[in-house]
């Protein structure tokens, strides 16, 4: 089987789904007989130039440079195309495409379809729906989603596509699997992600501003990651006109090897974000040993059921009663927490599994046999 996946960007400096999309063609690629072309913006730092001989990554400068692409895909039988994001030219483009050639394609919003997101650029959003989006989503063979609340959005959007869920993985084999040695003193809570407004950092400054001292005398809060530059300043200047700069950090991004013990040395890491279709980080804290606190702006209520973490409402109050609660417990409460959370990734979210249910959907979008539980057929009821 021959199938080509489309993002944007898979640069360094962007979000989770250049992570996500990478590591799961790896992951499928390795495992299987399926090749995988992926094509992209060419970019100064890409996570991956190529998988194999195979499976190669196809980056192009201009529109030109993608219909010379998507022409040489033809010739090389692609039989699945694969759109990960919306609102962009690249995954647009393919789309078309797709239904000019009759070739099958699934759409993976990545988010971008949630309530918080679509109130961003409201009007433009709403422009570019009646243009051309509405159709792109319409005629996809496939909605692929990550979690069953983007399913429920995306169904009370009107879309009676079939949905695949299909959660992220995590490549457990980048992740030691023994417990990790903790910051002691000071202890250390983390946030890793991209610096955006959508991803709650204010409220967590206002959170910890509202601490009594004598709770949060003996912990830090890093904040890492990149962002525009004159939202960086804007929350730096935040931090000390609240005399806060000796106890919360902002530091560049890391990657590889550095970011892993990022997470594997945090004793709390913390994502109060306003909307996420996933949150890669999350999981990634998790397998580092390393317990969770994050929103309901997340699917991640596995944070209660397997007891790793605490999954809150969005806001300031929630999350400084939470921060209280979670800086009072002592080291072994949080080891037993680190170790159930390592435990759901192993069981639920590794790459290895949703790499199989990946191989899965193709594989009934060809035979039309053999319909995985995961996928939704839309009815009329």
């Amino acid at each position: 089987m021959k199938i080509a996946h489309f993002i944007t960007s898979i640069d360094l400096s962007t979000g989770g789904p250049a992570r996500s999309v990478t590591h799961l063609i790896k992951k499928i690629t390795s495992n299987s007989k399926i090749e995988i072309s992926l094509i992209t913006k060419k970019s100064s730092n890409p996570i991956i130039s190529s998988f194999n001989n195979q499976s190669p990554v196809l980056f192009f400068n201009r529109r030109q440079d993608l219909k010379i692409i998507l022409n040489s895909l033809i010739k090389n039988k692609v039989e699945i195309f694969h759109g990960h994001g919306i609102w962009q030219y690249t995954v647009h483009k393919m789309a078309v495409f797709s239904r000019k050639n009759n070739i099958p394609y699934i759409i993976t919003p990545r988010g971008m379809l949630e309530p918080w997101s679509l109130t961003q650029k409201k009007y433009r959003k709403k422009f570019a729906m009646l243009l051309y989006q509405k159709k792109d989503l319409e005629k996809a063979t496939v909605i692929h989603v990550t979690a069953k609340s983007e399913k429920i959005q995306i169904r009370n959007l009107g879309f009676k596509n079939p949905i695949a869920v299909i959660p992220n993985g995590v490549n457990l084999d980048k992740f030691p699997s023994s417990y990790p040695t903790k910051s002691i003193s000071p202890k250390k809570i983390l946030f890793l992600s991209r610096l955006h407004k959508k991803k709650g950092i204010e409220n967590l400054v206002e959170a910890w501003k509202l601490i009594d001292i004598k709770i949060k005398e003996s912990w830090l809060i890093e904040i890492v990651g990149n962002g525009e530059e004159k939202y960086i300043i804007s929350l730096k200047e935040s931090i000390i006109k609240e005399n806060l700069n000796e106890q919360i950090v902002i530091r560049d991004p890391v990657y590889g090897i550095e970011k892993i013990n990022l997470f594997r040395e945090a004793n709390l890491f913390v994502l109060p974000t306003y909307s996420e279709n996933f949150g890669v980080v999350i999981a990634e804290a998790l397998a580092s040993f390393t317990p969770v606190i994050t929103t309901k702006g997340t699917p991640w209520e596995d944070l209660e059921t397997y007891k790793c973490g605490w999954w809150i409402e969005i806001g300031t109050t929630a999350l400084r009663k939470t921060l209280e609660e979670a800086l009072l417990k002592d080291s072994d409460e949080l080891k037993v927490m680190s170790l159930n959370g390592r435990k759901l990734i192993e069981n639920k979210y590794s790459m290895d599994s949703v790499s199989r249910d990946m191989i899965h959907l193709y594989d009934w979008m060809q035979t039309k046999e053999n319909k995985p539980n995961f996928v939704n057929i839309y009815k009329n009821l």
